[in-house]
């Protein structure tokens, strides 16, 4: 039994260590589920939630909200392909979610987005900074971070079950060993991939002739909001002022992708 266990504990060693991809940016990822599985799942994921939404009503009809989402994003997802083509198979589409208590927008594998009236409401973007939610929600989905997410929560299901069968306790999985296992594979990913799409988002919204400085004064606001967040280190975002810094710096750097144009390609969203 001892012997089984640690091959099944090697096992896993070897297939985390294979299971690795690399970002648009270069960040090594691991990959347990590959983008396509990631996008069946999202797609159902958000047919489901959409329905239900609909059906209670929370599905924002506004003809003016939903243009000028449409509008933003559509311009977005013309750069999107163009930096990954294959994308152009997606089935790309956005809805607003009427929630006037929730900041938040998000895009799933497979270019299915959305955007809560919360956002809107409460931190008021110009077109300016509303690209750059966009542009970073888009930039998920094009480095691949929803499979690299169900695969950290794979690899640490995995990983929890290794760990008992390695020292017999049935009950480690309700332990600090699972926190723990949590914390270690989710929060240094997470983190990154926020970095990350922070990089990608910026380029993505100076290309559609968005204001790249945007980014700055966009979480200006957004920290104004976020009053009583958690502390960074056990956040998925990072703290909003750490993030203007970053991505002041990059301002100078998106300079050269920026021109704005109102004849921009807007890509037909479904």
């Amino acid at each position: 039994m001892k012997t089984i266990r640690i091959v099944l504990a090697a096992a896993l060693v070897l297939l985390l260590a294979a299971a690795c991809a690399t970002s648009p940016t270069g960040r090594r990822q691991l990959m347990l589920v590959s983008e396509d599985s990631a996008i069946v799942a999202s797609r159902e994921a958000y047919l489901t939630t959409v329905k239900d939404l609909d059906q209670s009503g929370k599905i924002d009809r506004d003809a003016a909200i939903n243009k000028r989402i449409a509008n933003i994003t559509g311009r977005l997802v013309t750069e999107a392909i163009k930096m990954r083509p294959e994308t152009a198979k997606w089935e790309w589409s956005v809805v607003v979610i009427d929630e006037p208590d929730t900041v938040n927008a998000w895009c799933m594998a497979g270019g299915r987005m959305a955007m809560y009236t919360g956002l809107l409401q409460k931190v008021k973007p110009t077109d300016d900074e509303l690209a750059q939610v966009m542009g970073h929600e888009i930039s998920h989905a094009l480095a691949n971070h929803t499979a690299e997410k169900m695969s950290m929560q794979m690899a640490t299901s995995l990983g929890v079950a290794a760990v008992g069968m390695a020292t017999d306790n049935k009950k480690i999985a309700l332990t600090g060993a699972a926190l723990a296992a949590m914390l270690a594979v989710n929060l240094p990913n997470s983190r990154a991939a926020e970095k990350e799409a922070d990089r990608i988002g910026i380029e993505l919204a100076a290309r559609a002739g968005y204001d790249p400085a945007a980014a700055v004064s966009l979480w200006r606001k957004m920290g104004a909001v976020s009053k009583g967040a958690p502390p960074q280190f056990l956040s998925t975002h990072p703290d909003p002022e750490n993030r203007q810094q970053r991505l002041a710096k990059l301002v100078p750097v998106m300079e050269k992708f920026y021109s704005p144009r109102a004849d921009h390609p807007v890509y037909p969203l479904h």
